[in-house]
């Protein structure tokens, strides 16, 4: 007797057996490119890693604190200047990078729960895959059992 089904596994499925989540350190192209793909992108990597910290906005804070007296002195538009370009410029600077890199570490972490999940699902399936497999042998050989019993036709009344 013929086959049910025939099972045709996806190949994503492959893809995600032998894959893991791809994170924001796999993006940061240090060991692909040219010499100065490469270093640029360390270069931008150290400087991130070293303004984007919480003592940095600490220490441009008092930095700017340092000239606000000066500005104080010269009037209200040299204090506006000081506000918008020393002041904000070099304390928001290091404060958005270090919620960005808590976004993106979050972020990473979301992509690893969802790749979890879809790991999970996959095995699932091919838990239910490998049940319908039994299922359709059983209901071949019941079938296979069924037509041994056959009746006879009907004798046609003529």
């Amino acid at each position: 007797m013929a086959k049910i089904y025939e099972y045709h596994r996806h190949p994503r499925a492959q893809e995600l057996h032998e894959g893991r989540p791809i994170k924001s350190l796999d993006i940061r192209r240090l060991d692909r490119g040219s010499f100065i793909t490469r270093l640029n992108a360390r270069v931008g990597l150290r400087v991130t890693v070293v303004v984007g910290t919480m003592w940095t906005a600490y220490l441009f804070t008092l930095l700017a604190l340092l000239a606000l007296p000066s500005a104080v002195h010269q009037g209200t538009y040299y204090v506006v200047v000081w506000l918008s370009s020393s002041f904000l410029q070099l304390v928001l600077l290091p404060i958005i990078i270090v919620g960005q890199n808590i976004q993106a570490a979050t972020a990473d972490k979301r992509a690893e729960e969802t790749y979890k999940d879809a790991e999970a699902v996959l095995k699932e399936s091919e838990e239910i895959q490998k049940h319908l497999i039994a299922q359709d042998q059983a209901i071949t050989d019941i079938m296979e059992r069924l037509s041994g019993f056959a009746t006879p036709p009907a004798p046609s009344a003529t």
